[in-house]
């Protein structure tokens, strides 16, 4: 009985209310207390998984642009950013599909609790990045749906992968789900400003605001590719350099910083 009345004291119980309470009716909110507990400590670990598993994504992409910076002095992302689902985001999306909510529900039906965002300059370091992380070894695709080649109706652009990558813990090896989206910034702005407008309330002439938007989701399409050609455009006016050219450029990185 000690042991349940600590564990009433660490739970904000009054000892007084608990000797009223019968035995049977005790040990009923003991173990149902005890099995809540249970519960929040394997959710609050298995978010713990799904930020560590984001780690060693960003870290991936990390590393990919540091090589391609070494190697073509140029740096392919403008900029990475992490998010682990909300609770609650987690909780909405679970009664949408008509799942019950646990922790092993959550791994099996809930593809994108860890996600990773990663911003390009041009359309084309967007499917480098994805290839490059993609031959990875101990990287699995287990979803892609590109939205670049295929926009949504309302203009939105961005390629989604659904990947697993190995994560060591202290005594087990698990893989975990990471989305990644990756996109240009002329999308990333887009889709930013878009998801503010889509959540103001009672707004009028709606369907023409919609329509304005798919309009400059177009002119900023357009904008990327003509920015791609621009830069294909330069890179073919330059001349061909010799071995030797090759051999000094890379000299010059040879101290480069990579940080």
């Amino acid at each position: 009985m000690n042991e349940k009345k600590d564990f009433y004291d660490s739970m904000g119980f009054d000892r007084g209310q608990l000797m009223t309470l019968t035995d049977a009716a005790a040990n009923m909110m003991y173990e149902h207390s005890k099995k809540m507990l249970g519960s929040m400590i394997k959710y609050k670990e298995l978010m713990m998984m799904y930020t560590c598993a984001m780690k060693e994504i960003k870290t991936k992409f990390e590393v990919l642009d540091t090589d391609f910076k070494v190697r073509f002095s140029r740096n392919p992302i403008s900029s990475i950013s992490t998010r682990i689902k909300s609770t609650a985001s987690i909780t909405e999306k679970m009664h949408r599909l008509g799942v019950p909510f646990s922790v092993d529900s959550i791994v099996e039906n809930v593809h994108d609790v860890a996600g990773i965002r990663v911003i390009c300059s041009y359309i084309d370091d967007i499917y480098l990045l994805a290839d490059a992380l993609l031959k990875q070894e101990d990287i699995k695709l287990i979803a892609r749906k590109d939205y670049i080649a295929n926009p949504k109706p309302n203009g939105y652009r961005s390629l989604h992968l659904i990947v697993t990558v190995p994560v060591f813990f202290m005594d087990e090896k698990r893989d975990m789900k990471v989305e990644v989206q990756i996109r240009t910034i002329a999308m990333d702005f887009w889709a930013s400003l878009e998801h503010q407008l889509k959540y103001k309330q009672e707004i009028e002439n709606q369907q023409d605001i919609v329509m304005q938007l798919k309009a400059c989701a177009d002119v900023i399409a357009a904008t990327d590719e003509r920015m791609l050609g621009i830069r294909e455009q330069i890179e073919q006016m330059q001349d061909t350099p010799t071995e030797e050219d090759i051999m000094l450029e890379k000299l010059s990185k040879f101290d480069i910083n990579i940080n």
